[in-house]
């Protein structure tokens, strides 16, 4: 950081090194217009004369008289006067100041509000940097990375952005307590961002065991408040009122969501899931949802590239196989993550439960990001592990349980894990 901030200096400098010259410099003015006009007159009175005298037109005699007689006026011109010194115009102090203070200040300023200043900071560089190079990034160097930029927040508690990407970093990592306290930072500096507060609720709820009840409500509300088609903010209310058994107003919140979301979106099939489950229990009969219409083959052809590098989401189910059940109790924490497919191995997207609520149907979005840049639609194949934890630590150790989908392309649903494999 100390780098850019030469630089930006030496810049300035350079950029004043060419503007206030010009404006210091002392202006003499132009002579008078007058005299200049006369004496191109004269001149051409001269240059008439001399060309009679040639043609014939005048004797010799006669082009000497009239050239004296204009001579004689141009003495007259001069001697009715001496031509004023040209004046000196002082030079425009004030603004050559005003430029030399206002330009550094305005550029400092318009770069902290416009661009991006977690871009200096070396916690996020790190993180980012190390995954652009394919160099692989373990949990447990996550980790520090995220105690960095905690201790990073301390110094400028007024980054707004900063305190969403630590709140982010600590709920991927499973820290809900810590996640709330760094969401907590950022709604005071954010307090009408849906994003934030959705954010905010989810981690809440995580933190006092996947409950809604109390302030999350609360939270998820604000979040409506700020952006009615809020998609997180919706699923969750549906959420809440699922829990209390309110099950048409889960029905209503989520189909709400569902309109807000691409027909071909996996979030939408696992709404519509949700909306079928809570239609059920309220005694109601599915409603039939028309087939979203099918392009022409040609056009298909040509916009599956874009449409397979356009989600941004992993669902599917975890379970697990009967074979290593008993080596799980039903407290052991879960985690399941997204990653690249290949170079860097940090993760996209994490979220954690416990062996007691599997078989488990997830969602990994961009909204899970640890790292700005670093989200799964950015990757053109991902994996999703699920590890079971017995020390409930984020980075592999014996006795862990672990299970790997296929590599497959971001958007993809229908993915199957199956927690199978013992950490040697």
């Amino acid at each position: 950081m100390i780098v850019f901030w030469i630089l930006a200096v030496a810049m300035a400098a350079a950029a004043l090194a060419f503007l206030l010259p010009p404006l210091l410099r002392r202006r003499t003015a132009a002579p008078d217009a007058r005299v200049a006009a006369n004496a191109a007159v004269y001149q051409e009175q001269l240059d008439e004369l001399g060309a009679e005298l040639q043609r014939g037109a005048l004797t010799k005699e006669e082009f000497d008289r009239a050239s004296r007689e204009v001579e004689r006026r141009i003495v007259a011109e001069h001697a009715a006067g001496a031509a004023p010194e040209p004046a000196q115009h002082q030079p425009p102090r004030a603004a050559a100041i005003a430029i030399a203070v206002l330009l550094p200040l305005l550029a400092g300023v318009g770069y902290w509000r416009l661009g991006n200043p977690l871009a200096m900071d070396p916690v996020v560089v790190a993180a980012t940097g190390e995954a652009a190079q394919g160099h692989a990034v373990t949990p447990e160097q996550m980790a520090a990375l995220v105690e960095k930029l905690a201790a990073r927040m301390q110094q400028t508690p007024d980054d707004a952005e900063g305190w969403v990407l630590l709140g982010r970093s600590r709920t991927s990592l499973g820290q809900y307590d810590k996640a709330v306290a760094a969401y907590a930072k950022a709604v005071q500096l954010l307090p009408q961002d849906a994003d934030v507060l959705a954010d905010y609720a989810d981690a809440l709820a995580m933190a006092q065991g996947r409950s809604l009840e109390g302030e999350p409500s609360r939270l998820i509300q604000r979040a409506l408040a700020a952006d009615p088609n809020h998609v997180k903010a919706l699923a969750l209310a549906g959420s809440a009122e699922f829990d209390h058994k309110n099950y048409r107003g889960a029905v209503d919140y989520w189909e709400r969501a569902r309109k807000a979301l691409p027909a071909d979106s996996p979030f939408t099939k696992s709404i519509e899931g949700s909306i079928d489950e809570a239609r059920a229990l309220a005694g109601e009969a599915p409603k039939p949802r028309a087939a979203a219409k099918a392009p022409p083959a040609q056009a298909a052809a040509k916009a599956e590239p874009k449409a397979a590098g356009r989600g941004g989401s992993l669902s599917g189910t975890v379970s697990l196989d009967p074979a290593v059940a008993a080596q799980a109790a039903p407290g052991d924490t879960v985690f399941i993550l997204a990653r690249p497919a290949s170079g860097a191995r940090m993760p996209l997207a994490v979220t954690r439960i416990t062996v007691a609520q599997l078989p488990y149907r997830f969602l990994l979005d961009d909204s899970m990001a640890m790292a700005a840049g670093m989200t799964i639609s950015s990757q053109p194949q991902v994996v999703v592990v699920a590890r079971i934890s017995k020390a409930g630590s984020p980075a592999p150790q014996k006795g862990d349980i672990e299970g790997t989908s296929a590599a497959v392309t971001p958007g993809a649903s229908g993915l199957k894990v199956v927690l199978q494999h013992v950490v040697d």
